[in-house]
């Protein structure tokens, strides 16, 4: 059983113009909190309490569920337009001026949008593991295991291992170290995406997936706001290359890259990456 202060936050509702919000939030108060966007097929439960808790030494870390995912009410979105609504309603909800953003994976490609046309509300920006947009020239074709995987009605914690770390020992090792750290939020049977929020989710990730490359490089270079981006460099699900094509065409942006972590390097390398977001967020 995990023993972070994270397992014990509250659940709080928030009511928006559209859906109730429910978000938990940990850390001193004061200063620029910050916004954790998840996954496909995330909800509160799966931040992993132990990322959590070294992110919240220092900062205010709210974390919540999008329009009709998981605890939050409503119609799920399947567009990152829609997402990044449903988080600018959140955020707005909350009477919070303005925010840093952390986003993980779709929660990255979203925090990035808002980023480009909020600019008002979004200070600095963290990416981890996420795609700029489209289809980044030179990427290797995906593994198709990697697809099928993802859209199974029921992804298992085996399927979310073989996502996220690497195959090696120490990689499939430090998925399970991960899995066991957010059992004491999922053994309660809280809810979980449905299929249809999920669809939506892939849905969302195949439409950014069109865009030109021509257009995402324009819409990289409208961001001007610091950016962190991170990346596993044994990603299967987003390549390397991805992470390394964005910080080109980012006016003010840092790369990090874990050599032996992939898609969930942030879990993998919970303290280290903490700290290189404290860092950064208070450069």
């Amino acid at each position: 059983m995990s023993t972070c202060p994270a397992d014990a936050a509250e659940d709080l509702t928030v009511e928006g113009p559209s859906v109730t919000f429910t978000y938990r939030r940990i850390g001193p108060r004061g200063g620029i909190p910050l916004v954790l966007l998840n996954r496909v097929r995330g909800t509160l439960d799966w931040w992993d309490p132990e990322f959590l808790d070294h992110l919240a030494a220092a900062h205010d870390v709210i974390v919540f569920d999008n329009v009709g995912t998981g605890y939050t009410t409503g119609t799920p979105r399947d567009s990152v337009e829609g997402m990044a609504d449903g988080t600018t309603e959140f955020i707005e909800a909350l009477g919070l001026p303005q925010v840093d953003l952390l986003g993980w994976t779709l929660g990255g490609t979203v925090a990035q949008h808002l980023a480009r046309t909020r600019p008002d509300l979004v200070r600095k920006l963290v990416v981890a593991a996420a795609n700029p947009g489209g289809t980044v020239p030179g990427a290797p074709d995906p593994d198709p295991r990697v697809r099928a995987t993802m859209t199974k009605p029921e992804v298992t914690g085996d399927d979310l291992v073989f996502l996220f770390f690497p195959g090696t020992d120490t990689g499939r090792a430090a998925g399970y170290e991960h899995l066991a750290r957010v059992a004491t939020r999922l053994a309660t049977g809280r809810p979980d995406v449905s299929e249809a929020a999920a669809m939506g989710q892939i849905a969302a990730i195949q439409k950014d997936a069109a865009i030109p490359f021509e257009q995402v490089r324009a819409d990289l270079e409208s961001i001007k706001q610091p950016v962190l981006y991170a990346t596993g460099i044994q990603d299967a699900m987003i390549p390397a290359l991805a992470s390394y094509t964005a910080v080109q065409h980012l006016t003010d942006a840092t790369l990090v890259a874990y050599s032996d972590a992939g898609h969930a390097f942030l879990f993998q390398h919970a303290k280290d990456f903490a700290a290189q977001v404290t860092a950064f967020l208070a450069d």
